[in-house]
């Protein structure tokens, strides 16, 4: 029979990697912040840094399921300026009103990820080659629908997708936002009460449960920590609409990997495609239903990336998917299929941000800047393939 002490080692080392990721996060904002006077931690840059974060984070919930699966996607870079400059010409050129623009570009994005899934599940060429030829492809489509121009302004209330803030009901605006806090207490609390009905769960199907005292400090530790994340914003400009957008694809995707057949069917099939094919899991089905979701996804985050600069770029998405593919595996998404989870990315797409603004707020050459991501991504890399040689 296992010991208290040997089940806590036991749950340290699942959650090694967790751990691990927010340290690393702690520590960077730690280092900028001294870096730069404090100007890192101040409420306002910490809003932008949020803001920054969101175009990659969504993309990168999507890339976790796609690499889980024994596959990779290369284009979503080129994919998400396509489709923002898409939605860019209709609103401009053609007039069109925000919701049939975003209907429009949402299905423009669904019919690439099939694209992508046709190629990759019926026909069996390797994701790194479809998508590959697609980066280039979308890349000079995006120049013949802009005609190599820059696609501006965008309508206000498409905008507000990407610059607008949750509006105050009971004060005025400056300095604290009274609609943000309100919807930050009920995240809380419904927070909380997943915890504690999940542990219930737990309890009456006979899984093995931490001490009582331990899942009560991890979620004191993580309320406080959602408190004083959106505190940044509350005492700033409001909750961003990008952020809540991110907010609400990261429960849904976490929702469908962690609480949906079709989730659990994803992590099968990189785990041991053989065997998810003798257990009778149609591969070719899940993977082409994976692209087309993981397609709408990259859309929309073209959209917000397109509604928060106020215009359609020729460049826009430039290297977007070696940070999402970054993000991931920094997260604890493993290159070799079958673990990663969406919160990881999400952590992982801040990490990524956060260097990125503290690098520019420290003025650092952007030669260095390239050669810091590149090594903490290979340091990533290597911490994954460590580990999973230390299990076996």
């Amino acid at each position: 029979m296992e010991t208290k002490e040997s089940t806590l080692k036991d749950m340290f080392r699942r959650n090694m990697r967790q751990y691990t990721m927010i340290a690393a996060l702690i520590v960077i904002w730690i280092f900028f912040s001294v870096a730069t006077d404090w100007i890192f931690i101040s409420p306002r840059n910490l809003s932008n840094l949020f803001l920054q974060t969101v175009t990659v984070a969504i993309v990168a919930c999507g890339m976790v399921l796609i690499i889980v699966t024994g596959n990779i996607d290369l284009s979503v870079g080129s994919v998400a300026g396509f489709c923002g400059a898409v939605g860019a010409v209709l609103q401009v050129k053609f007039g069109w009103g925000t919701p049939a623009t975003i209907l429009a570009v949402l299905m423009t994005g669904l019919i690439i990820g099939a694209w992508h899934g046709f190629w990759v599940a019926w026909k069996k060429v390797p994701a790194f080659i479809v998508t590959l030829a697609s980066m280039l492809a979308f890349r000079g489509a995006i120049l013949g629908v802009t005609g190599g121009a820059t696609i501006s302004p965008m309508s206000d209330s498409f905008k507000l997708i990407g610059s607008g803030y949750l509006p105050d009901v009971f004060t005025a605006r400056g300095g604290f936002n009274d609609t943000s806090a309100i919807f930050a207490a009920i995240c809380i609390i419904l927070f909380i009460w997943y915890e504690v009905k999940e542990r219930m769960k737990k309890g009456r199907n006979g899984f093995q449960l931490p001490p009582l005292w331990m899942d009560a400090a991890r979620v004191t530790i993580l309320s406080i920590a959602i408190a004083g994340a959106f505190s940044i914003m509350i005492f700033n400009e409001g909750i961003p609409y990008a952020v809540l957008i991110l907010t609400a694809v990261v429960l849904l995707f976490r929702f469908v990997a962690d609480s949906t057949v079709f989730g659990r069917r994803l992590y099968a099939i990189g785990g041991n495609s053989d065997a998810a094919m003798l257990s009778g899991i149609s591969i070719k089905k899940n993977i082409m239903g994976l692209y087309m979701i993981f397609g709408a996804l990259v859309a929309l985050s073209g959209i917000v990336m397109t509604a928060r600069l106020n215009a359609a770029t020729t460049s826009a998405g430039v290297n977007m998917e070696l940070d999402a593919i970054a993000a991931a595996v920094i997260g604890g998404t493993s290159l070799m299929g079958g673990e990663g989870t969406i919160t990881g990315a999400v952590i992982g797409a801040l990490i990524m941000s956060s260097l990125d603004n503290g690098m520019s707020l420290m003025n650092i050459d952007i030669t260095y800047q390239y050669i810091i991501k590149g090594l903490i991504l290979l340091l990533a890399v290597w911490a994954d393939i460590s580990m999973r040689n230390r299990k076996a």
